[in-house]
């Protein structure tokens, strides 16, 4: 212990001299002091934190220096505004687990030409109720492999395509002025190998070359592909490619991501450094792409590992030095346990919710909600000051998720449920409403993965009536189970899948672009027409956000289980101050009753909040086929 505080201090003075000598540093200045709190506050964790990454180096307390006064210099050329943000968050540090949070995301170019196009856009934002804006990848990237935006070759450059980094700063104050958080991803496990980073390290250049894992023969990558599993077979065979003159670079993904080597603290220091430059452009919140795979070991899985941890809490504690007010959301989709471990306060504060998002569709699919239903009781509740991001689908696949020991537990094989899902979201199978399209599908291990739109995979095309009941019905577990719902925009009127996406250059091989169609004109101009399947959609989901927004019981992610004894009804409750709102949600295609004594623990009366209609317990509850009733209840 005594030892630990002697690194420390001795790693603080350093600091503080490095600091000391440092030119453009303004000590009178009331800003700078905010620093020095700041510093004091959060120095010791950092501390910590780096020794543990990088302490066996000899130029561990240097690499720190350098961090702190790159954190000091990004704090000063931070614009006032932000910090005037910083300090209002400080006093509201749960700002974002309010029940008026509501999440929208998008491609700036599919779904608004530009980031003009975005701005012009705002008046539909509010009108929906946005407070949330997550524009997908839109910094420089290479034509036509892009991976849709996420093999970045300069994160201080937007894609021409879409504007220039002033216009980004300008939307993200437009956006701040309208009470919308604006959201990018940060693809931090690897870059393009046409960032200058990888350029160079192409050339040979050491200091470069170690900002990757490269290695000039397959002696080591053989031995890290014993124990790594190939993330995209289709692309590459392994975790490394070949490079011209011999050598073999990691790439995780596509041939042309090359991942980073966080071992090198001179890599965590640039990506620091690229990180907060986002913060001062307005960037309220990062999605930290691809957390799993951030650290490698030799020997191990190279995911989930507990450097990775590390790693983002460092990140986490640089950012409270100098962009106090960013926060992070992590994308893990893995086992959900390991889902729920980079879900902390000190570590990404917001997190995808994939195992309900995968669940809900399962449900829809069964009829069934027992694995929905356990879910909620064993993995929905997080730590205080965090919150799900909940989501009935992104812009990337569904995969299923959920741990083949919580399956077995009711009976359920996960293998041959995870074929079956997928056979019925494809199409496939007997009865299926789904219109689905594989992505990834590997005839060798039986694995696949599901395209699509909401609208599609709920059977629009084919039959709009119970289409229609099936999208409300999903958003509406989405919308009260706790956390910020997430639309994916064009799904609130049904835009259907885009199956000309192969025709596009570079989306041939990669299905996912079917479900990132261009902007739905003609359904929009459909949302106010309730005789519509795009109206009563839009409908629907603008009673749910406007009800949501005015439930207090619905802020925050605290959920209590509720069992209906009906397999196909799911429940729960969100409890308030005073009373509870019960949750009651039919995913059976066919009428379900709930006896008076399910509802024992509960005096008769209740509210139906979605309609304003008083109703009775004393005689049950009777559901209609994807009927969901939001009930504020006081319990006895």
């Amino acid at each position: 212990m005594r030892e630990t505080v002697d690194v420390e201090e001795a790693a603080r003075q350093h600091v503080l001299s490095v600091l000391g000598a440092a030119d453009g540093i303004q000590p009178a200045d009331p800003d700078w002091q905010d620093f020095e709190r700041r510093l004091d506050a959060h120095f010791p964790a950092l501390c910590r934190l780096f020794h543990s990454l990088y302490g066996t180096r000899q130029d561990w307390q240097d690499q720190l220096g350098a961090l702190v006064l790159q954190c000091a210099r990004s704090w000063q050329e931070r614009p006032a505004g932000l910090k005037a943000l910083d300090a209002e968050r400080e006093g509201d540090s749960n700002w974002f687990q309010s029940n008026r949070m509501l999440g929208g995301v998008c491609y700036v170019d599919r779904y608004a030409a530009s980031l003009d196009g975005v701005r012009d856009r705002i008046p539909y934002f509010k009108e929906l109720g946005l407070t949330y804006l997550h524009l997908m990848p839109l910094f420089l990237a290479p034509e036509p492999f892009s991976d849709g935006g996420y093999a970045v070759s300069s994160y201080r450059e937007v894609n021409p395509r879409l504007g220039t980094m002033e216009q980004l700063r300008a939307l993200a104050s437009e956006l701040r002025e309208n009470g919308i958080s604006l959201v990018v991803d940060f693809i931090f496990n690897h870059t393009s190998n046409e960032h200058h980073w990888a350029r160079r390290a192409a050339e040979g250049d050491p200091e470069y070359s170690d900002y990757f894992w490269i290695y000039p023969d397959r002696t080591m990558p053989d031995a890290f592909e014993q124990t790594v599993r190939e993330i995209f077979p289709d692309d590459h065979a392994g975790s490394f490619v070949p490079l011209p003159d011999g050598r073999w670079v990691w790439a995780t993904f596509h041939t042309y991501q090359w991942d980073l080597n966080y071992a090198n603290p001179a890599v965590f220091r640039a990506m620091a450094g690229e990180m907060l430059f986002l913060a001062n452009q307005g960037v309220d919140i990062l999605r930290m792409d691809a957390v799993a795979f951030i650290w490698k070991q030799l020997g191990t899985p190279c995911e989930n590992l507990p450097e990775a941890h590390l790693l983002l809490r460092a990140f986490n504690a640089v950012c409270r030095l100098a962009a106090p007010s960013l926060l992070f959301k992590s994308e893990a989709i893995v086992h959900p346990d390991e889902v729920a471990l980079y879900i902390d306060p000190a570590e990404c504060q917001l997190s995808y919710n994939p195992l309900q998002m995968a669940l809900i569709w399962e449900s829809l699919a069964t009829r069934n909600v027992s694995l929905l239903s356990q879910a909620l009781e064993r993995r929905h509740n997080i730590p205080a000051g965090t919150s799900w991001v909940n989501y009935v689908r992104s812009h990337d696949d569904i995969g299923w998720t959920f741990a083949d020991e919580d399956a077995a537990e009711l009976g359920i094989n996960g293998y041959d449920h995870r074929r079956f899902l997928n056979a019925f979201y494809v199409n496939r199978h007997p009865g299926s409403f789904a219109q689905g399209v594989p992505f990834q599908d590997n005839p060798r291990t039986g694995d696949c993965r599901i395209s699509g739109t909401t609208a599609s995979l709920c059977g629009l095309e084919d039959d709009p009536d119970h289409a229609v009941g099936r999208i409300l019905l999903a958003h509406s577990v989405a919308f009260s189970t706790g956390g910020i719902p997430l639309l994916y925009l064009g799904d609130e009127v049904g835009q259907l899948n885009d199956y000309q996406y192969a025709m596009e250059d570079g989306h041939e091989a990669d299905s996912r672009w079917v479900h990132r169609p261009h902007y739905p004109a003609e359904q929009y101009a459909r949302r106010n027409d309730p005789s519509t399947p795009e109206g009563a959609i839009f409908a629907g989901l603008r009673k749910m956000i406007t009800v949501r927004a005015g439930t207090p019981e619905l802020a925050g992610t605290r959920l209590v289980d509720f069992h209906t004894n009906a397999p196909g009804v799911l429940g729960y409750q969100r409890p308030g101050e005073d009373s509870t709102v019960l949750v009651l949600a039919n995913f059976s295609d066919g009428q379900q009753h709930l006896p008076a004594v399910t509802f024992s623990a509960f005096p008769a009366a209740a509210v139906e909040l979605l309609t304003d209609a008083p109703l009775s317990l004393a005689e049950g509850i009777t559901l209609a086929p994807h009927q969901y009733l939001w009930l504020r209840v006081t319990p006895a």
